[in-house]
């Protein structure tokens, strides 16, 4: 397996949300977008005080996308107007398939309103090609004892299964376009080598730790933009490092945006708001 070799490391810019710790490494000044991955925002880590107002996004409307969304720290309520409600543990992991579009909520539950503690989150915009954008909507919420964890190096690597195969074993969320996802956490010493077709884009962030990527050196908060030069990934840590890894093919689409939009054309933006407006996508 010839191992990819880093291109371009790309930094997350802070850009908090009231009193939400927000880091964004995608979109950037040097990366629009990784094909088909679209948006990352980290919030945290941080530790909320008892009676905090928690997470601010309340009813919001998407199209033509998918957000998966990783807790890392702390937990998320999620409610939606597919009918669709659930509160998420530290571990677990959302993948909500907008599609034709839907009206949803990502809140912080009473207790944590009201106890406080530790958050860290990573949401994933996933685009979604032209045949699916109108597909319907949908929303699998699940738990880290659901995500099979996948122990390699003699115990000093875990990788979190969440979309896609590896080695016998299958995650449970099934992607619309074959996008294969996991969350990883090495110890200083451990390494991972994973295939990756040639021709599918690589979507690593480097939560936290120092890592070396085919031996160049990855940072905390950094997003690794890697070459199409190898059928692998090969992965060592310098610190006890967490990582954001998946890969997928691209779409190769027009992409048009709007904040909570995204579709081909400027017509299909301008549907989608008067969609929303008129009710089409539901309420909560």
């Amino acid at each position: 397996m010839q191992p990819r070799t880093l291109k371009r490391l790309h930094p997350a810019y802070r850009d908090d949300i009231a009193d939400l710790t927000t880091r964004r490494p995608l979109p950037g000044p040097a990366l629009e977008q990784l094909d088909p991955f679209l948006f990352l925002n980290h919030h945290g880590p941080q530790t909320y005080p008892p009676g905090n107002r928690g997470l601010p996004f309340g009813p919001h409307p998407h199209r033509g996308f998918e957000t998966v969304t990783f807790i890392l720290e702390g937990n998320l309520a999620h409610l939606d107007s597919g009918g669709h409600e659930s509160v998420i543990e530290a571990g677990g992991v959302q993948w909500m398939t907008a599609g034709s579009g839907l009206v949803h909520a990502e809140l912080s539950p009473a207790s944590f309103r009201r106890q406080g503690g530790p958050l860290e989150i990573l949401q994933l915009w996933v685009n979604l090609p032209a045949r699916l954008k109108m597909t319907p909507p949908r929303y699998t919420g699940l738990q880290r004892d659901a995500i099979p964890a996948v122990v390699l190096d003699d115990g000093r690597v875990t990788l979190n299964l969440i979309a896609g195969d590896h080695d016998g074993r299958r995650g449970p969320f099934d992607s619309l376009t074959g996008v294969w996802m996991s969350t990883v956490a090495l110890q200083a010493g451990g390494s991972l080598s994973l295939p990756v077709p040639r021709g599918r884009n690589v979507f690593l962030y480097v939560v936290r730790g120092d890592i070396r990527i085919a031996g160049a050196p990855g940072k905390p908060f950094h997003l690794a933009e890697l070459n199409d030069d190898g059928d692998g990934v090969h992965i060592a840590a310098d610190s006890d490092a967490v990582l954001l890894l998946g890969h997928a093919e691209s779409i190769n689409e027009p992409v048009v945006s709007y904040g909570p939009f995204v579709m081909n054309t400027a017509d299909e933006i301008r549907q989608a708001v008067r969609d929303y407006q008129d009710g089409k996508l539901g309420s909560l």
